[in-house]
C-alpha cells in the first residue's frame, strides 16, 4: 500500500462544467473517479437491469438492451419514492468501485491525488471522505446556455433538477475552494493548477 493520498471532492451547480475541472486535475496527476460514468457502469450490469424491467417494464429498455437512462430520469425526477428506491439499489454498488479505485490509486506511486467528480458529493455525503472539496463558479445564465446546447434543457428543466440537489449557496459555503470556470479553457487550466498544487502542499504539510 502507498502513502495514503488526499482525495479533492468537486462540486457545483448542473452545467458549470465540473466534469472539465476534473478532467484538469486529472492531467495535473489526479486519479479521476468519475461517479456518473460509474453509474452508467452499474446501470449496465445485467442483475441491475433486470430488476430495473421487473420494476417499471420493458419500456425503460433501449433499442440496444440497457437501461434507458433519459427515462429512468423521467420516473424518478417525478416520484420520491422510486428515486430512493433506485438509490437504494445503485448507490452501494457505485460506492464499492469507489472504493476499489481510491485503494488502487493510493498504492500508484503515479498518482498524486484521488478527484471525486460526483453529481451529488454533498447530498451521498461523499465528502466525509473528502480532504477539501472545490466548488465550480458559473453564472446561472452560462450554464443554461450550456445545458440547451448540450441536453436541450430550458430554465424550467433546470429548476426542476436542482430542486433535487443541494442549494448552491450550501455547496459554496462547503467547500474550501471556488474556481470560476467562466472564460476560456487556458484560464480555467491556470486556476485548476494554483489549486491543485496548494492543496498537495497543504496536505503534504498536514502528514
Amino acid at each position: 500500500m502507498g502513502r495514503i493520498k488526499p482525495i479533492i471532492g468537486i462540486c457545483g451547480g448542473i452545467g458549470a462544467g465540473k466534469s472539465v475541472l476534473a478532467r484538469e486535475f486529472e492531467r495535473l496527476g489526479g486519479l479521476l473517479i468519475d461517479s456518473d460514468r460509474l453509474n452508467h457502469e452499474v446501470l449496465r450490469r445485467p442483475e441491475v437491469t433486470h430488476i430495473l424491467r421487473e420494476w417499471w417494464g420493458d419500456e425503460i429498455i433501449a433499442e440496444d438492451g440497457f437501461p434507458d437512462r433519459r427515462r429512468i430520469a423521467k420516473v424518478i425526477f417525478s416520484n420520491t419514492e422510486e428515486k430512493q428506491r433506485l438509490e437504494s439499489l445503485v448507490h452501494p454498488l457505485i460506492v464499492a468501485l469507489q472504493e476499489d479505485m481510491i485503494k488502487s490509486g493510493t498504492g500508484d506511486p503515479k498518482i498524486s491525488a484521488i478527484i471525486l467528480d460526483s453529481p451529488l458529493l454533498l447530498e451521498s455525503n461523499l465528502d466525509r471522505l473528502c480532504y477539501t472539496v472545490v466548488f465550480v463558479e458559473v453564472s446561472e445564465s452560462q450554464r443554461l446556455r450550456r445545458l440547451r446546447q448540450t441536453r436541450g434543457w430550458d430554465l424550467r428543466e433546470l429548476r426542476r433538477r436542482e430542486r433535487w440537489q443541494t442549494p448552491l449557496a450550501e455547496k459554496r459555503s462547503r467547500s474550501r475552494f471556488t474556481i470560476s470556470n467562466e472564460g476560456t479553457i487556458e484560464q480555467l487550466r491556470s486556476r485548476a493548477k494554483n489549486v491543485f498544487e496548494q492543496v498537495l502542499a497543504e496536505y503534504s504539510s498536514d502528514q
